[in-house]
C-alpha cells in the first residue's frame, strides 16, 4: 500500500497541495475551542482532561489530514477519533453505571467490533458512533439520569452532522466548499457535550478512588 498516495475525497480539494481545503482546516480550530473548554470545564480533574487531550489529538490530526491530503494522514485522522470513542465507551459504564472497571472497559471492544461489522456489511464507520449516542440518551432515561438530555441533543447533532458529511459531494457543482467543513464544526459541538457530560457526572458522584476513569 502506498502511503503517500494522494486522497481526493472533498469537494473543496481540487489538487494536492497544502492549502487545498483551507475552509476546513479552519473549520477545525473548532476542536481545539472544544479542546479547551473541556480542560478548562474539568478544573483538573484527571478523566476531564484526557478527553481534553485527545479532542486535542483529532484537532492535530484532522488538520494535518486535510493540510497533506494523504492515505497516512487519513489513518492518523480516522485513528484519532477512534482513540476518543474507545476510550469514551470504556469509561462511560463506569461513570453513568457505577460499573465495576474491569467489566466497563470492555464497552471499548464493544463498540470497536460493532464498528468494524458496521464498516464490513455497508453500514459505514460512524453508523455505531451515533446509535451509541442514542442508546446512552435511551439508557440515562430509562434511568431517570438527567444527563439523558445531553446525549440526546449529541445524537441530534451527530445526526445532523452525518447528513453534512454525505451531501459534500452532491452540493459541489452549486456551492464548490462543499459542505465537510460542517462536519467538523458540529463534531466539535459534540464532543464538548459529552466530555461535559462525563466530567460533569464524575463531579457530582466521585467514584471511591477519587476518580471514575482512573482506573480505566
Amino acid at each position: 500500500m502506498n502511503w503517500t498516495a494522494y486522497v481526493d475525497g472533498y469537494c473543496e480539494r481540487t489538487a494536492p497541495g497544502l492549502w487545498g481545503e483551507p475552509l476546513n482546516d479552519l473549520a477545525n480550530l473548532a476542536f481545539l475551542v472544544a479542546a479547551g473548554m473541556v480542560w478548562w470545564y474539568a478544573n483538573g480533574q484527571r478523566t476531564g482532561r484526557v478527553l481534553a487531550v485527545l479532542i486535542g489529538l483529532i484537532f492535530v490530526a484532522s488538520s494535518v489530514f486535510h493540510l497533506v491530503a494523504t492515505r497516512w494522514g487519513a489513518v492518523a485522522d480516522s485513528t484519532a477519533i477512534l482513540f476518543f470513542t474507545l476510550f469514551y465507551a470504556a469509561v462511560f459504564p463506569r461513570v453513568f453505571f457505577n460499573a465495576k472497571a474491569k467489566w466497563s472497559w470492555l464497552g471499548a471492544p464493544v463498540f470497536l467490533a460493532l464498528t468494524i461489522a458496521s464498516g464490513a456489511l455497508g453500514g459505514g464507520l460512524y453508523l455505531p458512533a451515533l446509535a451509541g449516542l442514542a442508546g446512552f440518551a435511551i439508557a440515562l432515561g430509562v434511568k431517570r439520569d438527567s444527563y439523558w438530555l445531553d446525549f440526546a441533543m449529541a445524537a441530534a447533532v451527530f445526526a445532523l452532522s452525518l447528513a453534512f458529511r454525505s451531501i459534500d459531494d452532491v452540493v459541489c457543482g452549486d456551492f464548490p466548499a462543499g459542505t465537510h467543513f460542517l462536519w467538523h464544526v458540529l463534531n466539535s459541538v459534540v464532543l464538548y457535550i459529552v466530555a461535559k457530560a462525563m466530567v460533569g457526572k464524575i463531579r457530582e458522584a466521585p467514584a471511591p478512588d477519587g476518580d471514575a476513569g482512573a482506573s480505566v
